[in-house]
């Protein structure tokens, strides 16, 4: 448990980062691709070393990093940021975090495991605690087009749960997170290539707690905090919790990342944000305490 909320902490910095970047000009994804980038180029020499003393061969788990690198990684990013092209960042984050009701109609799905009536309420308590969160106060039209790429990223984000919880590959998860950043990054690359997204970087100062600092003090938190560290205990955490607690312990990340936007951007919490943080946190404990659950990856 402490891993998984040490991973959604670490992920909670990425939207600070973010911000402070995407004021100065740059494009989402060329914020995102570089994230990749340099977190896959931070993980070579640690995941080379835990590669060579794997006694099965690195094909053995490829198509788990192939398959972590599109669409966790890469995709579910960029349905994100396709999302906020059209919908509020508030309602594009619901959309994502959706997942994880996802991962539990997966595991009902695919491994007949009925949700227990524990992890049925601590969903709808940590759903309705992700909406005050979010504070979705304001009325405002939905475009369908949004909440396509919104449940595009719901999507993406439910296999990264399902994915990381495999513990039966044969690589370790500094590995697969390796892997997974390195395709990932060239996925993006390519979308950006062909015009898919824009890539725009502009190599000036940027604003960050306040002061005005190099755009690279982000640019390095958000590729080594913010994704190789982040990734690499967030595998081992699904892999020791299952994909069902992890997914929901990951909604910690919203509170972490409205924590940061506090400290880091000034943006206040409010009370109700604050009431539901609390509903969350509530709605992760009955998930974790459920007895039914059984450790199926």
């Amino acid at each position: 448990m402490a891993t998984a909320l040490l991973s959604a902490a670490m992920f909670g910095t990425s939207g600070s980062f973010a911000t402070s970047l995407l004021r100065a000009g740059w494009s989402p994804a060329a914020a995102v691709s570089i994230r990749l980038l340099v977190a896959a180029l931070v993980l070579t020499v640690p995941a080379s070393r835990q590669l060579r003393r794997c006694r099965q061969p690195w094909r053995a788990g490829a198509r788990t990093v192939f398959l972590y690198g599109l669409v966790p990684v890469a995709g579910c990013q960029l349905c994100y940021f396709q999302a906020v092209q059209h919908l509020s960042v508030a309602i594009a984050l619901l959309l994502e975090y959706s997942g994880a009701l996802l991962v539990i109609a997966w595991q009902w799905g695919r491994h007949r495991q009925a949700p227990g009536w524990l992890t049925s309420v601590g969903s709808i308590v940590a759903m309705v605690g992700l909406l005050l969160v979010l504070d979705l106060t304001s009325t405002q039209r939905i475009d369908s087009v949004g909440v396509l790429w919104g449940l595009g990223a719901a999507v993406g984000l439910a296999v990264y749960f399902v994915v990381s919880a495999a513990d039966d590959e044969a690589l370790p998860p500094l590995v697969v997170a390796w892997g997974g950043l390195g395709v990932g990054a060239v996925g993006m690359v390519i979308a950006g290539a062909v015009g898919m997204v824009p890539m725009v970087a502009p190599r000036v100062p940027v604003v960050l707690a306040h002061d005005r600092v190099s755009w690279l003090v982000p640019v390095f938190g958000l590729a080594i905090i913010a994704a190789a560290f982040a990734y690499v205990t967030g595998i081992a955490a699904a892999r020791a919790l299952g994909a069902r607690v992890a997914s929901f312990v990951g909604l910690a990340e919203v509170i972490f990342a409205i924590i940061y936007a506090w400290l880091l951007l000034g943006q206040r919490l409010t009370v109700t944000q604050l009431a539901g943080s609390a509903l969350v946190v509530a709605g992760i404990a009955l998930v974790r305490g459920d007895r039914t659950i059984r450790v199926t990856r």
